[in-house]
């Protein structure tokens, strides 16, 4: 497992961002939203999806972060500079915390989620995650979780993707008004 920190330093592309972000309790949600702004890239990233570009980082790029506490998920919304949602990555993870410098982190158990507007979702890194338990990276209970996480995801929060549309919007307000 690899720490991930929500400022997103492992995106090497990413020359300047801004973040904001705090901790709440509300009706809707109970933990962790920011929003990532993107001030310049090096490269934009595209990904290819049904033979079509989709640029997921780019100069004015925001991406909305969602870690609700003591749940075993973390969702990034990427969204261009018109706050058009481009794709929604969920990460299954195994622990969440802050780090002494108040930067949000989760330890990623590799499977994930890959929610395009069209309402597809993509289950990825099956193979990592099967990697990590046959090396025993992580243990059988954990392995259970990412899978459990991501079949609680995709019938529940996911089962309507308007409705998931919706909750994100709302995520953002909530974030705006605090």
């Amino acid at each position: 497992m690899y720490k991930c920190r929500l400022t997103y330093d492992e995106w090497k592309c990413i020359i300047s961002k801004n973040r904001i972000g705090k901790q709440v309790d509300t009706p809707i949600i109970k933990g962790y939203i920011g929003l990532l702004t993107i001030n310049s890239v090096s490269d934009k990233q595209v990904w290819k999806y049904n033979n079509k570009d989709v640029v997921v980082c780019d100069n004015g790029y925001h991406w909305l972060s969602i870690m609700p506490a003591n749940e075993f998920y973390c969702i990034t919304v990427m969204m261009d500079d018109n706050y058009k949602i481009k794709v929604c990555y969920i990460d299954m993870i195994d622990t969440q915390g802050y780090d002494d410098d108040n930067v949000p982190y989760f330890y990623d158990l590799y499977l994930d989620l890959v929610v395009y507007p069209n309402k597809d979702i993509i289950v990825e890194d099956m193979d990592e995650l099967q990697e990590a338990l046959q090396t025993g990276e992580i243990t059988k209970l954990q392995y259970n979780q990412a899978l459990t996480t991501s079949q609680k995801l995709q019938d529940g929060l996911l089962s309507d993707i308007e409705k998931f549309w919706d909750y994100v919007r709302e995520i953002r307000t909530i974030l705006e008004n605090c």
